[in-house]
């Protein structure tokens, strides 16, 4: 959708007043890093299915694209990884006399994700950083008499989880992507596909693509589904992917007394810090009080919001500690 049609879409955005407890009617845009599509689609689809004169258009693009329309003031709304600066945020007062409204709405894992006929299953954090900077490049310096170079598949260049790796594993100004054995594709979609067929590669992915609860949920019709996300009873972890290898990270340090313990990104050991590649997700809103954007904020970041989140495999930000317990 070029930018002119964008802005159409956002000034369709319903100005007419609402009373608490309501939603407004109307069109408008969400920009969001593509690690974070299963969530915002079905955030999307229990939305508007449960207020059909409301409609949210998404567009999956990097963190940078993402926060420079909302600058532009060309979205009101994005979902990211880090929170505006006090500068970007005087900014759209002063430029677009827009309110900031900020929200943390769950906290992500980044995982790590082999082919399943690949023996290795457990890597420290330092061997992460040494696969990442080229100082192991096959298989057989993990596990096993595989000599093959290790395929490093990443989403792209700009995704939140490529700048996560790559802020905590390499030195400052080097890229992911200047490792010869490192392959960029357009898409979450794309890496995991790529690891399901590949015995050499190892994916680099948000968490939530790999949650099965929300797969399975799917299949169930879209009324049913809302009836769980209300229901005000517990849920249960999401149980993760079988279709490929999720690696256990360990990170041995003298607060743990070294322990070469690793552990897969399940909710319970993300929200334990026991899982040690995680991030929160922000919800950053510029909408005002009576329009379908700021409904749809209010939704994602109540409780039936929050409860689609537990389905992904991520922790919500806004949820009681119980539904996440797992033995």
């Amino acid at each position: 959708m070029c930018a002119a049609a964008i802005g159409m879409v956002a000034a369709a955005a319903s100005c007419t007043p609402t009373k608490k407890g309501e939603y407004a009617k109307g069109s408008a845009t969400v920009f969001c890093d593509d690690g974070f599509k299963t969530i915002l689609d079905e955030e999307i689809a229990v939305f508007e299915y449960s207020y059909p004169e409301a409609s949210i258009i998404p567009f999956y693009v990097s963190e940078k694209e993402a926060v420079d329309t909302l600058l532009a003031n060309k979205t009101q709304a994005i979902i990211i990884t880090h929170e505006l600066t006090k500068e970007q945020i005087k900014y759209m007062k002063a430029k677009h006399k827009r309110v900031v409204r900020t929200n943390c709405i769950a906290v992500d894992a980044v995982a790590l994700i082999a082919n399943k006929d690949n023996p290795v299953g457990q890597l420290s954090l330092s061997d992460v950083g040494d696969i990442l900077s080229g100082k192991i490049t096959r298989w057989s310096q993990l596990a096993g008499s595989d000599t093959t170079s290790i395929k490093i598949v990443f989403d792209n260049a700009g995704s939140s989880t490529v700048s996560y790796m790559r802020d905590r594993f390499l030195p400052k100004g080097t890229q992911i992507s200047d490792n010869p054995n490192a392959y960029a594709q357009k898409n979450n979609a794309q890496v995991l596909d790529l690891v399901k067929k590949d015995p050499d590669a190892l994916g680099i992915i948000s968490v939530s693509w790999l949650g099965e609860d929300l797969s399975a949920a799917r299949n169930i019709p879209i009324d049913r589904r809302i009836d769980d996300y209300n229901a005000q009873n517990d849920t249960i972890a999401s149980e993760l992917t079988t279709e490929v290898n999720i690696i256990k990270i360990s990170n041995p340090t003298e607060s743990n007394d070294f322990s070469p313990i690793g552990y897969k990104p399940y909710q319970a050991y993300i929200y334990s810090g026991e899982y040690p590649l995680y991030r929160k997700v922000y919800m950053i809103s510029t909408a005002s009080n009576s329009t379908v954007l700021h409904s749809f904020y209010t939704f994602v970041t109540g409780f039936a919001g929050q409860k689609i989140i537990t389905k992904t495999g991520i922790l919500p930000y806004h949820f009681p500690q119980r539904v996440v317990n797992l033995k």
